[in-house]
């Protein structure tokens, strides 16, 4: 399956952000999320799913546990099922987020 990512249509999620699922197979789903300067992934968990994070694009504030930092272009996280994770995008920002397994939520 190859999905041109120009041609999915974003999700609105609120004023700060949107998200495109970009693919998803077996056990796999690479999602997409933009943000605006300022946007908020409120801090939550999974109990279902482990997540990778990539930032393709700008920098957020991360927490994933306890730790708190900046990541900015090329760095990334791991959050495991149950986990607490969030972010808040200190510029305008891209982030890609693999699942495992899909989430159904997002289809």
């Amino acid at each position: 399956m190859i999905i041109k990512g120009h041609e999915v249509e974003p999700k609105i999620l609120d004023g700060y952000s949107c998200r495109k699922v970009l693919s998803n197979g077996g056990e796999l789903m690479l999602v997409e999320l933009s943000f605006k300067k300022d946007g908020v992934g409120a801090l939550h968990s999974h109990s279902d799913h482990e997540q990778v994070s990539y930032i393709a694009k700008g920098s957020f504030e991360a927490t994933v546990g306890a730790e708190t930092m900046i990541v900015q272009a090329g760095d990334s996280f791991y959050a495991a099922k149950n986990v607490p994770h969030g972010l808040k995008a200190l510029e305008d920002s891209v982030i890609l987020d693999v699942f495992t397994p899909v989430r159904k939520d997002f289809l």
